[in-house]
């Protein structure tokens, strides 16, 4: 087995003769041939400008996919609003891939959806998909011959069929009930044949159906945090309500400030809510006892209290309660519905959960 060297040094087990070196610059793992290593590290440009016309030549097609968006789309649209069922998505290789991914962004958005495998589905997944759903169809050539038994599955049960595909007289688009044909633009690949542009637009097509419907459905991002629960995307879009404690440091105005500040130490919240009838009267914070330290301890809460504190509903987002916590440098909010204290938010809690 070859033993690399270090950076600068010969490669051990070079061949007689061959004593070569690979630049400094490159790591150590990388370099299993120096020879390779420093064409490439002289070749920099050229991979730079391979990158770039990649890059520009997936542009372009882009900017004519938008510029010659298929008639049919708003009718996909349409008719994936009134499924009763789910969108079924299938192809095959990287076409299946791009539709795992498109049926992934349907679901997350607010449109129940679902990717069958191709060939599973000659093997009984065809049972997923009936007549109450939308079957998605994906194939650049639109002659996958994988395609065919769940291409004959819909048209047996007038199941509603969308092709994607570039070649509009092909198999899947005349057999079709609607039909998003993508320009026939170039891959971007040096010999025209690996899946690069092709794989781009349907991928970006099929976020334009997934934005078009969330649209249309009107979705907000509460129904944006019911199908992402998990993780920092989730924290962000969390309520304030599903945070907050509700076991409040309440004090009545005539409240002694002794009592007052042993009700404050036992919450832990660092604050107090002075309350008249169930509502909401004033907050006392660690600032206020600073202001009145002359005289505290004969004072009564309602007279220490901030008569006007900055308070947030149930139904506020949780990294909208943060933002006003850091720009009002304080620790801890009051939750208020109809006047009455609810809950209590500190910042702490809104870190823990991964708001920040």
């Amino acid at each position: 087995m070859p033993v690399l060297a270090k950076a600068g040094a010969v490669k051990v087990g070079a061949p007689m003769g061959r004593a070569e070196s690979w630049p400094q610059s490159w790591p150590l793992h990388l370099c299993h041939d120096a020879g390779i290593s420093r064409r490439m590290a002289q070749n920099d440009d050229k991979i730079t400008a391979t990158a770039r016309r990649v890059l520009g030549i997936e542009a372009q097609a882009l900017t004519r996919l938008a510029d010659e968006l298929p008639p049919d789309f708003a009718a996909v649209v349409a008719l994936m609003l009134g499924a009763r069922g789910r969108v079924v998505v299938s192809g095959i290789g990287k076409s299946g891939h791009v539709g795992t991914k498109i049926a992934a962004t349907l679901a997350s958005t607010g449109t129940p959806a679902q990717f069958v495998h191709a060939s599973e589905a000659s093997h009984g997944d065809l049972g997923m998909l009936t007549r109450d759903d939308v079957c998605v169809l994906i194939s650049n050539s639109g002659e996958t011959p994988e395609l065919g038994d769940i291409l004959a599955h819909t048209r047996r049960f007038g199941i509603p069929l969308v092709g994607i595909s570039k070649n509009p007289g092909s198999t899947l688009m005349k057999a079709a009930d609607l039909r998003l044909t993508l320009p026939d633009a170039p891959e971007a690949c040096a010999i025209g044949m690996a899946p690069t542009t092709s794989t781009t637009l349907t991928l970006a097509l099929g976020d334009a159906l997934a934005v078009a419907l969330m649209e249309e459905r009107g979705f907000r991002p509460e129904h944006f945090a019911t199908f992402h629960p998990g993780g920092k995307l989730g924290a962000q879009m969390a309520r304030v309500s599903s945070l907050m404690h509700t076991d409040l440091p309440l004090v009545q105005a005539a409240t002694p400030m002794a009592d007052t500040l042993l009700v404050m130490t036992s919450k832990g919240f660092g604050i107090a809510a002075v309350v008249a009838d169930g509502k909401l009267t004033g907050v006392i914070s660690d600032g206020d006892l600073r202001r009145n330290m002359g005289d505290l301890m004969t004072r009564q809460a309602g007279e220490v209290a901030n008569p006007d504190p900055v308070t947030i509903t149930p139904d506020m987002l949780a990294a909208e309660a943060l933002r006003i916590l850091n720009e009002r440098k304080i620790s801890a909010l009051v939750v208020v519905e109809d006047g009455a204290p609810v809950g209590l938010v500190h910042i702490h809690d809104l870190l823990r959960a991964g708001v920040a």
